[in-house]
């Protein structure tokens, strides 16, 4: 390490002295470096050739999703290989792993906002733009998964021409009002802690199409003592009202299954369970997408190595608990002397989906252990693999939990196998095009970072870094109320 904190020429934050903590932005940063660098993104001519790439390949894959959801339509969920006793397939199994991904992001912005972690400020615009795609892509498939969408209004308490009301005892309907609260808390705890810097965005908009746009989203901002007073207690406010979101929402998925009587199914460790496991790949996630975005724009020197760390340390954590989770489950199996409860466990570990447990514990319990070693948590390359095997091994956990339960249950005579049709792989793989395409897009036409955030953590925002109180008037400038309000 030289004498500026660089290692290889890249910013290095990852020391540890017990003296003196590791700053999180660059010591010699401005509050107008910040500003350039995260508005650079949006504010280019071109994103890199890459972005280009991504976007294609995620726009071929949401439209191969219209397809499939056009095909399943004029065609009936006959095209999905769900028979009986396996009535949930693939279709559910993405519904929860959307749901799950999405849990991160408020844990993120809420969590460790009430918490006072300053390093979530590098990484919560990322996660909260997570997790509005993530559950947007979640509540598409149990609309779909009814088959008859033009009756999609049966979902909802609202009368109808054959006198039927929604049934209140299911948990798949409290899964539609849990998923849909969440939904709205986390869009405006997301748009809320942007409007300070889109409003930058518009000060610093050349055209007028850019400049009306981003007019209209900042609210009027001005940046004045008043705004900043009424958006600090709203941020928080939204904080209090996601947090409980957090481990409720996943809960109330988690009783789809906890409320039946399947062996399997049945047990109260789902609720804890589920939601470490949401945590778990929801931070995979957010490395997913943080890694190529700080590569790709420049932003290893506000998402830096110590960001990254820790949310390899969260992840072995979770992953942790979630392997214990894994123990106990088949602990329970013996200790409740149920044979239906033991035989359902043995059979997920040497039954004919054999393959999907073991490939779940590779993914989800061994990979995590990688980052117990300060060279793994501090290797890119690793850190990628790692999140790319636990997004892997928590898809194979729905499946798993899901269709072994289904397949075999009390009665031998009602076993029955299952293989997913192309139509549900490709539905799958037009899901993840959808997440990938709004993903890029707010990439392209958003602030991808929390600027206002990221100043507030820099040392010169208390008066002790290098360049507290250097002024440069040649220095290019935001709406002189919003400086002077962020200062």
């Amino acid at each position: 390490m030289d004498i500026s904190g660089r290692v290889n020429g890249e910013f290095d934050n990852t020391w540890d002295d017990p003296q003196k903590r590791s700053p999180l932005v660059p010591e010699h940063y401005k509050f107008g470096d910040v500003t350039e660098q995260v508005c650079g993104v949006t504010e280019a001519w071109r994103p890199p050739k890459a972005w280009y790439v991504a976007f294609a390949i995620s726009v071929s894959l949401l439209g191969l999703l219209g397809a499939m959801i056009v095909y399943l339509f004029f065609t009936g969920v006959g095209v999905w290989n769900l028979n009986n006793p396996v009535g949930w397939g693939f279709d559910i199994t993405n519904f929860v792993v959307w749901v799950g991904i999405g849990h991160a992001g408020t844990l993120i912005s809420a969590i460790l906002f009430l918490f006072r972690q300053k390093w979530r400020t590098a990484i919560n615009r990322f996660a909260e733009a997570m997790t509005i795609f993530a559950v947007i892509c979640a509540l598409l498939f149990p609309g779909i998964h009814v088959g008859r969408v033009w009756l999609a209004y049966w979902m909802g308490p609202l009368p109808n021409q054959m006198a039927m009301w929604p049934n209140f005892r299911s948990p798949l309907l409290w899964d539609v009002f849990a998923v849909g609260t969440y939904f709205t808390v986390s869009a405006l705890f997301w748009y809320c802690g942007m409007i300070p810097d889109i409003a930058t965005l518009r000060d610093r908009a050349k055209g007028p199409i850019r400049r009306f746009a981003y007019g209209v989203l900042s609210l009027g901002w001005t940046g004045a003592a008043r705004h900043w007073h009424r958006f600090e207690r709203a941020y928080l406010v939204l904080a209090a009202l996601s947090t409980p979101l957090v481990l409720s929402v996943h809960s109330v998925v988690s009783f789809d299954f906890a409320t039946s009587v399947l062996p399997g199914w049945h047990t109260t460790i789902f609720p804890p369970y589920f939601v470490a496991g949401a945590i778990f790949g929801g931070f995979a996630m957010v490395l997913t997408l943080a890694i190529p975005a700080r590569q790709l724009w420049g932003l290893k020197e506000i998402i830096t190595a110590r960001h990254l760390e820790n949310m390899c340390k969260i992840i072995l954590a979770t992953g942790s608990m979630v392997g214990y989770a894994y123990g106990m489950e088949f602990f329970i199996a013996w200790y409740s002397g149920n044979p239906y409860e033991s035989f359902t466990f043995l059979a997920r570990a040497k039954g004919p989906f054999a393959w999907a447990y073991w490939t779940m514990i590779s993914c989800n319990v061994l990979a995590p252990q990688l980052f117990w070693f300060r060279a793994c948590r501090r290797s890119i390359p690793i850190m990628f693999f790692v999140a790319m095997c636990v997004n892997v091994g928590m898809w194979f956990e729905r499946f798993v939990i899901i269709v072994t339960s289904l397949s075999s249950d009390y009665l031998p005579a009602n076993w029955g196998g299952y293989r997913p049709s192309w139509v549900e792989i490709c539905t799958l793989l037009g899901s993840i095009g959808l997440f990938m395409t709004l993903f890029l897009l707010f990439i392209r036409f958003l602030p991808v970072i929390a600027m206002a955030e990221i100043k507030t953590v820099m040392p010169a925002a208390h008066g002790t870094g290098a360049h507290a109180f250097d002024y440069n008037p040649d220095e290019p400038k935001e709406h002189p109320q919003v400086s002077e309000g962020r200062q």
